[in-house]
């Protein structure tokens, strides 16, 4: 069985995600795990380590709901808001296949600027799909 670590948070709820969920589930017997860096929302001025890591619990709450709706076998937590920390947190705990990288459009999306899916390749070796939402 594949196993693919799924890191998202604003994209979370998108299509374009659940869109790739969908396809590699129909390659076969598969599992995600979905990690939500607690990351500041951009729309607040200020912020609370606290308020952050309640919004990441709230969409890896629904994000849960949405992959179990559509069939998946998947497990999740809140990481760490720095991206990066957070799959290093979660490669520490388990193995996985390969990572699905969900971000906004690269005209906008901080983790496309700090060029997260080519970092996550080199320093992990694994294949990463880079899933771009609206």
């Amino acid at each position: 069985m594949r196993r693919y670590l799924v890191v998202a948070n604003q994209t979370l709820g998108g299509e374009a995600l659940l869109q790739q969920i969908r396809e590699i589930m129909s390659w076969g017997t598969c599992a995600f795990h979905l990690v939500v860096p607690a990351t500041p929302a951009k729309d607040h001025l200020t912020y609370t380590e606290g308020e952050a890591r309640a919004l990441a619990e709230q969409r890896l709450h629904d994000g849960l709901a949405r992959f179990r709706a559509e069939g998946a076998d998947v497990t999740g937590a809140v990481g760490d808001a720095s991206p990066m920390l957070a799959i290093a947190d979660a490669l520490r705990k388990q193995s996985f296949d390969e990572v699905i990288l969900s971000t906004l459009p690269p005209s906008i999306s901080r983790w496309v600027k700090l060029d997260l899916p080519r970092r996550v390749r080199r320093r992990y070796g694994l294949p990463v799909t880079h899933v771009v939402s609206q």
